[in-house]
């Protein structure tokens, strides 16, 4: 008989409050993407399995997108299914799936192991395939136009548990789930995650080690992981400059983002709380750091909200503090607000848009509207709350 958990709930946050330190609950079950081959490797000795087996079972994993024993002929039958079991447990349960823009966007809701719950979004451009990922069970940044940090924070993921949305996501597309798109008449098993982008549910770099650990897993070459190219990754981050900095210096050349959305201190502290520990120009500092070690432009992330922070003397503030660090260095997202329940902001105007996208433009910045993808299924950006 299978015994349903409850789903947790985060108390919400007052308004302001930040949640740098994930409550405490149930460990997720070890998986063998939570180590890298070699740590893998002394894990399964640990379990009394071969360590050669490891390997053979990272493989399934991270080439085959296999879980399934039986489907694994070159292990030995007698305890076969143990030995996989043991490797790789269980760790997201489907809740549902559902589908938007003529099927080239899926959003994925799972339940963890003791009931979090955890979404995720695979969209289909021409020519490329990018998953959006969560790296927490809910949000400690409290941002008040954001449904996942209104929501509060449940607890950090694991790195297997951020691994496997793409693992999960990477069958879906080989079974044929994501149907639309430009190209959909592509055969199914030629699709693959092309990008990954840590902007779903929680701050990934409040949850670094996990994270960090997790983006290895994506571009390390099989049987390490799932050899992706690390300029297909994007972390994510409201500007914990500590950790930008921090980032800058693992050797991963993937491209940082920046959430700002406003360019002074005294209405990003209302918007982005975070602000009140690192100023804008702080976490400015640090984005153009990461780019002087890394030499990936940073994109700036900038929801705009009717008439709270779509001025065009802001458009004009954030273009002179982007280029007194420099030009060529960076690049401007804004994103038209997407709606949340309860909330009281709405998307800029159009007009509005268009004027503060131009401002940008005359300072030099290059400057691209970001697609919402997913907002008629809560799937797009601030709108992922994992509710069934």
């Amino acid at each position: 008989m299978t015994t349903e958990l409850p789903t947790p709930t985060a108390d919400r946050p007052v308004p302001g409050q930040l949640t740098f330190r994930a409550p405490r609950r149930g460990k997720a079950p070890t998986h063998l993407a939570d180590h890298d081959l070699e740590g893998r490797k002394e894990w399964a000795s640990e379990l009394g399995i071969p360590g050669f087996r490891a390997d053979q079972v990272s493989r399934h994993y991270f080439e085959r997108l296999v879980t399934d024993p039986e489907q694994m002929t070159d292990l030995p039958k007698a305890g076969r299914q143990e030995l996989v079991e043991g490797l790789l447990p269980p760790l997201l349960t489907p809740v549902r799936t559902l589908s938007a823009d003529d099927g080239a966007t899926l959003k994925q809701v799972h339940r963890l192991h003791d009931g979090a719950m955890v979404e995720s979004v695979l969209m289909r451009y021409p020519g490329r395939v990018t998953m959006c990922i969560s790296s927490q069970a809910g949000c400690g940044m409290n941002c008040p136009f954001c449904a996942t940090g209104q929501a509060g924070l449940t607890r950090n993921l694991s790195t297997a548990e951020i691994v496997e949305q793409v693992v999960a996501a990477a069958r879906a597309l080989r079974h044929g789930e994501l149907t639309g798109g430009e190209d959909a008449g592509e055969a199914a098993d030629q699709l693959r995650v092309s990008n990954v982008v840590f902007m779903g549910m929680g701050e990934a770099l409040a949850n670094y080690k996990a994270s960090l650990a997790a983006v290895r897993r994506l571009v390390d070459p099989s049987p390490h992981g799932l050899g992706m190219s690390a300029r297909g990754v994007t972390m994510s981050t409201v500007g914990l400059a500590p950790a930008i900095d921090k980032l800058a210096g693992e050797g991963i050349p993937m491209t940082l983002a920046l959430s700002l959305h406003a360019p002074d201190d005294e209405l990003r502290d209302e918007l982005v709380p975070i602000n009140t520990r690192w100023k804008v120009d702080e976490a400015l500092d640090a984005a153009r750091r990461y780019f002087d070690a890394t030499g990936r432009r940073v994109s700036i992330e900038y929801a705009l909200i009717r008439d709270i922070n779509d001025q065009a003397w802001r458009a004009d503030l954030l273009g002179d503090k982007l280029n007194a660090r420099g030009r060529g260095w960076v690049h401007v997202n804004p994103i038209p607000l997407n709606p949340t329940p309860g909330s009281k902001w709405t998307a800029s105007r159009r007009g509005v848009e268009q004027q503060f996208v131009e401002r940008l433009l005359a300072h030099g910045i290059p400057t691209t509207v970001r697609d919402t993808r997913g907002s008629d299924i809560d799937g797009a950006c601030g709108q992922l709350a994992a509710t069934v």
